[in-house]
């Protein structure tokens, strides 16, 4: 029984070992897939926040007070300049326009007396200019009646969207109050804040230029179809953030940006001999970011790397890696530091090439 049992074990040994040498012979026969750092000249896309607004949107206010007698048009209805919107009671401002003609009417009549007297020198010329001021003065007082009149219709200063209405038909108005906003989306202003250090970065390269094109971001992750040009940098910074804000403008033919909305400027930036490596080559460490180098004996060393920017599947390296290194592109979970592995090398062009055409798909 017991030499059954020893027999047992050397059997149990010897599968063991078998099964750990096919193993080893397996993991030497596996090639890995190996890649260089491609350097060149990239641009990448910096982000900010931008804030959209109308290139023109202006609060419509009553200039009278009185009752609000018709609105002659809807919230959100496009409206063209000079057309009509709100009237307020007019009666009290059309009865102060006649009493003005009147009295303009009877002052003309005491002038045209006067100077017909002073022609025949019956009365002096002080009196013919007393009667010519009164004259002036009650043209003047209708001219102030009619305006005041004319401001119970409120007409559009220019073409744009009518916003909320926040009086309704018959309300009584306040002189000054707020009746709605109107806004011009033609062209449109996004506002977006800059660093100190990148605002730098911009004039040192925007020198020669007229203007720098960006990209806007809309909130459902779509870009907007027409590029925008920044055309403003705001006079100061931001003490308290250390900012300062730029304004693109941005044309807006079919409509879609409207006052208030929120999106992200992307601004493009041209690296010179950038140094790019695909992202799954990679791998964090707590909150580092590493890649195996292997050495002209296949040997691999995990080597610490700082990251500049990130693109779609491609990292910009600011730090830890030279151009001419070969690195490990897949099968980091296999492997291990100072592992020894047989390789074949790919250029990381043709790798780019095809992570770009998967991520156009």
């Amino acid at each position: 029984m017991k030499r059954i049992f020893i027999l047992a074990i050397v059997a149990t040994a010897f599968i063991f070992s078998s099964c750990k040498h096919k193993t080893e012979e397996k993991t030497e026969d596996l090639k890995f897939l190996v890649t260089s750092p491609l350097e060149r000249d990239t641009i990448i896309y910096k982000e900010y926040v931008g804030q959209v607004q109308s290139s023109s949107h202006i609060e419509l206010r009553s200039q009278e007070k009185g009752y609000l007698e018709k609105i002659y048009v809807d919230e959100g209805q496009f409206v063209k300049k000079g057309q009509l919107l709100f009237k307020i009671m007019p009666v009290i401002y059309q009865a102060e326009v006649e009493k003005a003609r009147a009295e303009m009417n009877f002052a003309e009549i005491e002038y045209n007396n006067t100077k017909s007297l002073a022609d025949k020198d019956v009365v002096s010329p002080n009196e013919l200019a007393l009667a010519k001021a009164k004259l002036n003065k009650a043209k003047a007082e209708l001219a102030l009646a009619e305006a005041h009149l004319g401001f119970t219709e409120i007409r559009a200063p220019f073409d744009g969207i009518m916003d909320r209405f926040q009086k309704r038909l018959g309300s009584l108005i306040d002189e000054g109050e707020l009746l709605t906003t109107l806004s011009d989306n033609s062209k449109m202003w996004v506002y977006f804040n800059v660093p100190e250090a990148e605002y730098l970065d911009y004039v040192k390269n925007a020198k020669a230029k007229s203007g720098q094109t960006v990209l806007l971001q809309m909130a459902n992750k779509e870009m907007f179809d027409v590029p925008g040009v920044v055309e403003t940098i705001e006079a100061d910074f931001n003490n308290e953030t250390g900012n300062i804000a730029f304004r693109a403008t941005f044309p807006n033919p079919k409509g879609i940006l409207r006052h208030g909305e929120t999106g992200n400027i992307q601004m493009p930036v041209t690296i010179k001999k950038a140094i790019l490596i695909p992202q799954k080559a990679t791998f964090d460490v707590l909150d580092k970011k590493y890649v195996y180098v292997v050495d002209a004996n296949g040997v691999l060393t995990a080597k610490q790397i700082t990251i500049g920017y990130e693109m779609p599947h491609v990292y910009v390296v600011a730090a830890g890696l030279q151009a001419n290194a070969k690195i490990l592109a897949e099968g980091l979970g296999k492997v291990k530091n100072n592992e020894k592995i047989k390789y074949e090398f790919v250029p990381f062009e043709k790798e780019l090439a095809e992570l770009n055409n998967l991520h156009a798909e």
